[in-house]
């Protein structure tokens, strides 16, 4: 059953200067257990990090607080409820408040982590992963094959490559103006 609560489940890992943050729908089970983002042994988010070349090792979930050091932040849709996307209430998604903080803190890049999380915050069909057109201010938008165990059917490692690119040059580009 999925579980709501007045204070988040998760905390943001926001900050100004970030290159990157990733955005998914909810907590799980296990995330909000374990109080940390991607727990479940078998998401595969934090060995996409590393095998893509986003993180210099391999990071376990309860080290998701240091991942600033390395430019990279994360929220969610839904802050104050967990479980699986398809037990969540309508309501469980605040578009406007995942808009309000990319616009706070302008990282450079903006990925989802799953197409469901993409629809959700676009309000429109995602057809393709990688970059897409729109922007929230001067942030640019990516959507990645989710890596939770329960999608493993749609799991490709080459968008998350794409999006290390991008980060890369972002990370570059901000150390060169600032």
């Amino acid at each position: 059953m999925p579980r709501t609560t007045e204070a988040p489940i998760l905390p943001d890992v926001l900050c100004p200067g970030l290159a990157l943050v990733f955005c998914g729908t909810a907590a799980g089970r296990r995330s909000a257990a374990e109080h940390a983002y991607y727990a479940h042994p078998g998401n595969l988010f934090w060995r996409a990090l590393f095998e893509a070349g986003l993180t210099p090792r391999l990071f376990v979930p309860l080290e998701f607080p240091r991942l600033p050091e390395h430019g990279i932040g994360l929220t969610d849709l839904a802050k104050r409820h967990s479980g699986n996307d398809n037990e969540l209430p309508r309501d469980a998604f605040d578009v406007p408040a995942l808009v309000a903080k990319i616009e706070r803190f302008a990282p450079r890049l903006l990925a989802f982590t799953s197409k469901n999380a993409a629809r959700t915050a676009l309000g429109r069909h995602v057809s393709r992963y990688g970059q897409q057109d729109e922007r929230i201010g001067d942030t640019r938008l990516f959507v990645l094959p989710s890596p939770s165990g329960q999608a493993r059917g749609h799991w490709s490692l080459e968008p998350w490559r794409a999006l290390a690119d991008a980060y890369i040059a972002a990370r570059t580009e901000q150390s060169h103006t600032g």
